[in-house]
């Protein structure tokens, strides 16, 4: 049987992404996989899982024996992890002092799951301590994952089979801490361009991203809606890793004209909408990128947005998850002054993407690069002045991987 290696820089891409949280987080994952190498860093680590043919080519570990459900209890306990603020941890290490001693207030979480395993006071099947410690702090929610997965391992036990959720705990590894785009093509990516100054350039620079590009000039509100709506409902999505669309029409701040050119125009929150939830099912749990140039029509009014930017100290996932919303605006005079002129952010945005030493980089780390570019044009050409903001609500730092 052939054993799968990833590739050496997929590796080395993974290992300069990881910040030294997520590093924690990794090595805490895999401490009962590569038990002969006792101190390991996240380079050794992914070498010595590649090497025994753990890896698969998206980054997730493969192959584990199930004591993995021991791996499940880590992946509960990272979970709990990133539920806790410093305050909350700080109580259960006073909490925990009457069973350990020299317990430094600094340790985080994962620090004091690990001094607790050395003196087998919390294992797989030994939660209770962990469980009242999280009861006292008034954790409720963090106490019922804990039960949570009580019960669905009594249910492997009494031979039910391996339930939902620890199916996806086995998988939980490199990709749970960063979302590497791996399948041809990646997805679908609609261009609606309906001012078609850069219909080109942006059609060329997703087909090198290896999305599978649709692009359309001048439509009408109907019409693209009615491409939005062709999309949304395609079935190839659940094949693909992700889905990206951009927009290029006259509008105001939250909605777009098309070549109807009438106020309200079309919502752009509305344009969201059919790829989110249960209106794209195929598309749950997966990025969906939006970049729109808007330039904007003075004397409208200006709707309000729903979409909110999450960041990391968040303890829940917001309904509306895994969208990256890029929105460039600048006056429609521009166009007056120069009919045929390229979007300058639209023109970055494909050279950013598509540039070799970019693309190791994530999205959200490219994006800074752009906003920073967008920026010095802006105090460069005051008469061209472009605003440039970044929602999203993505669980993961996102690659664009190279191939």
């Amino acid at each position: 049987m052939t054993v799968y290696r990833v590739p050496a820089t997929l590796i080395h891409q993974i290992e300069e992404e990881l910040d030294k949280d997520e590093n924690e987080v990794m090595l805490f994952l895999c401490r009962d996989l590569v038990p002969d190498l006792p101190a390991v860093d996240t380079r050794e680590l992914l070498a010595a899982l590649n090497e025994r043919g753990r890896l698969m080519p998206n980054g997730i570990f493969y192959g584990l024996p199930l004591k993995t459900v021991a791996m499940s209890c880590r992946v509960l306990m990272v979970e709990i992890s990133e539920g806790l603020d410093k305050k909350e941890v700080s109580s259960l290490i006073f909490l925990l002092q009457d069973y350990m001693q020299k317990m430094t207030k600094e340790k985080n979480f994962l620090g004091v799951v690990i001094d607790l395993e050395k003196l087998n006071l919390i294992a797989s099947d030994q939660l209770d301590l962990i469980e009242d410690c999280l009861l006292s702090i008034h954790r409720v929610d963090l106490k019922k994952k804990i039960q949570k997965y009580k019960q669905e391992c009594k249910m492997c036990g009494e031979g039910g089979g391996l339930p939902c959720t620890l199916k996806n705990w086995t998988n939980y590894g490199i990709k749970s801490l960063l979302c590497i785009m791996q399948k041809c093509p990646l997805g679908i990516c609609l261009i609606i361009d309906c001012i078609g100054n850069d219909t080109e350039i942006l059609e060329n620079s997703f087909r090198t991203l290896h999305f599978e590009v649709r692009c359309h000039r001048f439509s009408s509100m109907e019409t693209m809606k009615q491409r939005l709506h062709e999309v949304a409902r395609q079935q190839d999505h659940k094949d693909y890793d992700c889905f990206a669309c951009v927009l290029v029409s006259r509008g105001s701040h939250h909605s777009i004209f098309c070549t109807d050119q009438s106020f309200p125009g079309f919502s752009l929150e509305m344009v969201k909408d059919y790829f989110v939830g249960d209106s794209c099912p195929e598309l749950r749990g997966k990025p969906k990128l939006f970049f729109i140039q808007s330039y904007i029509v003075p004397g409208n009014q200006q709707e309000t947005t729903s979409l909110v930017e999450v960041d990391g100290d968040s303890l829940s996932i917001p309904q509306v998850a895994d969208i990256f919303w890029s929105h460039c605006k600048v006056d429609v005079s521009i166009l007056e002054r120069s009919p045929s002129s390229s979007s300058y952010y639209l023109c970055c945005l494909a050279e950013l993407l598509c540039h070799p030493r970019m693309r190791k980089r994530s999205l959200q780390d490219i994006h800074v690069v752009l906003n920073r570019r967008v920026y010095e044009w802006s105090r460069i050409h005051p008469k061209e002045q472009c605003s440039l903001s970044l929602q999203h609500t993505l669980r993961k730092k996102l690659f664009l991987s190279p191939r």
